[in-house]
């Protein structure tokens, strides 16, 4: 027994993690997201089961998930780096500022409670969801990027907004990018870039933050970030991931869009029933 759960569930619990690592790795090629969607809620239900405190639960999750999704963001981006479809510049604006936010997100998260986090996915998610479902190249704001001060804020709510949601800011840069007029498959290719200091940052800030609560944690936690989480999860989705940037390619841009937004609605949807 292992917190009150027989092996039997545990078995299960490690298959449905896999099962997600795959998932992850194909989301994360092909719309150049880390993934964290798929991983935070699978996780929630693998911590609730394993009886892990409310007060630490979210956290750990979004800090595991982040940890998780390094591999999947690094290896994402070599895939769509070869196409040769990232914006020129994004990245090195984005980079520090987003750097920055992530550390902000780090901070609340020693201090926050569990439902800002599912607030900040719910209303995130699912804005970037109507967005790309409804409105297509409706919601524009220009055909050019803006300039360097701007593109710094930008950079800044990407690494924030991400670090809250356990994602590597994919999804937001893709908003940011098609509302000024970047093709789907180059926002995606670029947000995958964007997602490598996010995550790194990201790990080691919410590493940080969970070390004061190591009393509530279960075992093999380093800070907000489960060991055995990321050991099991990483590597599969990790080697899936270039399959999926593969699948990105020989898809249109409105399946892309289409497909995206049903699956950030999905995950919405299951973070607003758990806050009641």
């Amino acid at each position: 027994m292992l917190f009150g759960v027989g092996l039997h569930e545990i078995l299960w619990l490690a298959v449905g993690i896999v099962v997600a690592g795959v998932i992850t790795g194909l989301l994360a090629g092909m719309f150049g997201i880390g993934g964290g969607a798929v991983i935070v809620p699978v996780l929630y239900e693998v911590f609730s089961l394993l009886n892990v405190p409310d007060a630490v639960r979210m956290q750990l999750c979004v800090g595991t998930s982040i940890a998780i999704i390094v591999p999947t963001t690094i290896r994402s981006y070599l895939a769509h780096r070869a196409n040769g479809l990232i914006v020129p510049g994004v990245i090195r604006l984005w980079a520090v500022p987003a750097v920055l936010g992530v550390a902000c997100g780090a901070a609340i998260a020693a201090f926050a409670p569990p439902v800002v986090f599912k607030i900040a996915f719910i209303v995130i998610a699912t804005f970037i969801a109507v967005k790309f479902l409804f409105a297509g190249d409706r919601w524009n704001i220009g055909a050019e990027l803006p300039g360097s001060v701007p593109m710094t804020f930008y950079g800044f709510g990407i690494g924030l907004a991400g670090s809250l949601m356990g994602i590597s800011g994919g999804s937001l840069s893709n908003i940011v990018l098609t509302l000024y007029g970047k093709p789907i498959h180059n926002a995606v290719a670029t947000s995958a870039g964007l997602g490598v200091p996010i995550t790194i940052a990201g790990t080691i800030g919410y590493i940080l933050a969970g070390l004061p609560q190591h009393a509530l944690l279960p075992p093999l936690s380093l800070g907000f970030v489960s060991l055995i989480g990321v050991a099991v999860m990483a590597p599969v989705s990790s080697f899936t991931a270039p399959y999926g940037a593969r699948l990105a390619h020989r898809l249109s841009r409105r399946v892309l869009e289409i497909a995206f937004s049903i699956f950030l609605l999905l995950m919405a949807l299951r973070f607003l029933v758990s806050l009641f």
